[in-house]
């Protein structure tokens, strides 16, 4: 049904307000936009039109049509007021400031007030911020409010808390409120008490607003975007869907995270808020990195944008390897350099840039800042134990989480040194490195793993080691096998066999078989490649023993099904074990039976088959090269192995 424009007078009122009414905002944007045309000077239609903006979040044009309104009527102050809050909510504190300045009207001066500590609390000027609320009425519920964000701000979460519990009481259970309070409780880390705030947030939301669509896209229903609507504003499901994201990407929990993001309303990209933005973009980085960058480049260019988001996007280059590109940005965007990144994280990344032209410098910068960080461990060791003396819980528990918090700015300076003698296959040495480290990260699990990892590089000499490092991760999350990495199930698997732990080997990769069956039936769509990678793995061994038949029919019984276990990843391995067998067919360094060349010829065309939208190789993000897409697919890269060992047998 088309909404008519052409009104005929006197239904152009009762029509408009009836839209706005039921917050059919767009529609009645539509038809005002119609009518200001015939009238440009009306003030009812100019001033309805710039309220309707303002309800979608609109801030642009409902800044333009408040300024027109302002210089028509400056006698109407009002409008001087939503004019400096539209420019506000644009991010133009400045100007914003200017306005308020302009606004002598008394009745208006405590909305100005609060919207210039609100400027100032942007701007984290907390001195200013506090000198506004104090000219406020004490006795003002909100009043309440602004003085727990500041203490939030000075990062006093616990005192912020009580604040927002006692505002909660007068106020009642607003939406905003516990937000704000599931916030402190993250930051806190006390992520269950969060998540049962968020918990209430959305189950509200779904019951007062219905027409919201939570959850529909995870759901896989196709529906329509909502838009920024101050309903949606007032409902707090979108921040509420963000922290969510938030608690369970800091948990490893990257699916719920994800579902997290799709379970809030449905917006267009062009619709969505800057965290959301930011979000979707962060968690969804090792699937979509390109999309990714794009995002974060495009928040950096705004005039505010989530004040992690420049931390993030230097920190995933350099995870990319785009030194240059980290080089860039930190050159080009000196003035939030220093505003974004801590002095510990802008000299790690300088140490990486370093990394890649003078590796011995890199290592020097490194071992500077690990010297810091070990002496700061060892007088919070000594804290710690001073503290667990007086047996007060509170302060026993800001100790410890003092004490892992600059354990974690430790072990990547840690990793970053290791990761230069890795790369010169160095092991001895980064085992040294490791050794010095022992006394605080022992109990860490990504020391472990990469301990496990140099133990097993080093070959026969060492793999009775490394299971004593990969089997405590491993049993950990035995319960859930599937949430430990492939590689790592793999490895741990070789060094049974390789120590003739032969029964180990095969109940670890029974139990990774029943959880796979398990998972496939409750997500019957998902491909899982735990098992396929392990085969894969030991099917390489015997190929780099020289043991080749018995290695590539590993290989190749590993992939079937092929239409459930060819990927990317399970092909990269694949490819490997064929491309090292007929280089030495080629030599004449190896024999095959026919019978068995026949299999290999079966099996490259079973992948030809299924493997027309696979693709074989993952496409770097922001290459300026990008691979021919037809071939970039594991049909391509088999027929073409095919080719190659037809060329040597001479078929």
């Amino acid at each position: 049904m088309s909404i008519r424009y052409d009104l005929k007078t006197g239904e152009a009122t009762s029509t408009i307000y009836s839209l706005i009414k039921n917050g059919k905002y767009r529609d009645a944007i539509d038809i005002l936009n119609y009518q200001v045309q015939i009238n440009q000077k009306s003030r009812a239609g100019l001033s309805l039109l710039a309220y309707c903006y303002y309800s979608v979040q609109d801030f642009v044009n409902a800044s333009d049509y408040y300024e027109q309104l302002s210089n028509m009527y400056p006698e109407q102050e009002q409008y001087k007021l939503y004019f400096a809050q539209s420019l506000y909510k644009c991010g133009l504190n400045t100007e914003a400031m200017k306005i308020c300045s302009q606004i002598e009207t008394p009745s208006l001066q405590f909305k100005v007030i609060q919207l210039q500590a609100a400027i100032k609390y942007a701007e984290d000027d907390i001195n200013g911020c506090v000198e506004y609320i104090e000219k406020s009425p004490t006795d003002d519920a909100s009043t309440e409010m602004n003085k727990a964000c500041i203490l939030f701000k000075e990062k006093k979460f616990e005192r912020a808390l009580e604040k927002f519990k006692k505002a909660k009481q007068t106020i009642g259970n607003r939406a905003d409120i516990s937000y704000n309070i599931a916030v402190c409780y993250y930051q806190l880390k006390q992520y269950d008490y969060s998540l049962r705030h968020i918990a209430d947030i959305i189950e509200k939301g779904i019951k007062e607003n219905p027409e919201l669509s939570v959850g529909m896209q995870t759901d896989g229903i196709e529906v329509a975007s909502v838009g920024n609507t101050l309903v949606l504003h007032e409902s707090c499901l979108v921040e509420a869907f963000n922290l969510k994201a938030a608690i369970q990407f800091n948990l490893k929990n990257m699916n719920n995270a994800r579902e997290a993001l799709t379970d809030m309303p449905p917006r267009t990209e062009a619709e969505l808020d800057p965290i959301t933005l930011h979000n979707i973009a962060v968690m969804n980085m090792d699937e979509e990195p390109s999309s990714g960058f794009e995002k974060l480049q495009f928040l950096i260019q705004q005039n505010s944008f989530p004040f992690e988001t420049f931390a993030n996007l230097c920190f995933l280059y350099v995870k990319f390897g785009f030194y240059s590109l980290v080089a860039d940005v930190l050159a080009e965007n000196s003035h939030l350099t220093f505003k974004h990144l801590t002095p510990y994280e802008y000299e790690f990344m300088e140490a990486k840039i370093m990394q890649q032209t003078s590796p011995e410098e890199a290592y020097r910068k490194l071992e500077e800042m690990g010297v810091k960080q070990i002496d700061t461990l060892r007088k919070l060791t000594k804290e710690v134990q001073d503290v667990r003396k007086s047996n007060k819980e509170d302060p026993i528990k800001k100790a410890l989480q003092e004490y892992d918090d600059n354990l974690e700015k430790y072990i990547p300076i840690l990793m970053a040194q290791a990761s230069i003698y890795w790369d010169m296959q160095n092991y001895t040495a980064i085992e040294k490195i490791f050794r010095k480290s022992v006394e605080f990260c022992s109990d860490h699990d990504v020391w472990r793993l990469n301990v496990g990892h140099v133990l097993f590089m080093q070959d026969n000499n060492k793999y009775r080691d490394a299971i004593g490092f990969y089997e405590p991760i491993v049993k950990k999350h035995y319960d859930n096998i599937l949430n430990v990495s492939p590689i790592v199930l793999a490895n741990l698997c070789v060094t049974y066999i390789m120590t003739s732990l032969n029964e180990e080997a095969e109940e670890l990769m029974r139990k990774i078989e029943r959880e796979e069956d398990h998972a496939a039936m409750d997500n019957p769509e998902r491909k899982f490649y735990h098992l396929c990678i392990v085969n894969l793995v030991i099917g390489t061994l015997y190929c780099a023993k020289g043991n080749y038949e018995f290695g590539i029919s590993r290989v190749m019984k590993s992939l079937e099904p092929y239409q459930k276990k060819l990927g990317t990843d399970t092909w990269y391995y694949t490819k490997r074990c064929f491309l090292a067998l007929f280089e030495n067919m080629s030599k004449h360094l190896v024999l095959l039976k026919d019978s068995f060349v026949g299999e290999i010829i079966q099996f490259l065309t079973h992948c030809e088959m299924y493997g027309k939208d696979v693709k074989a190789n993952v496409e770097m993000p922001m290459d300026p090269q990008p691979m021919h897409p037809g071939r970039n697919t594991v049909a391509y890269e088999a027929r073409y192995l095919k080719w190659l060992l037809f060329e040597i047998i001479e078929y």
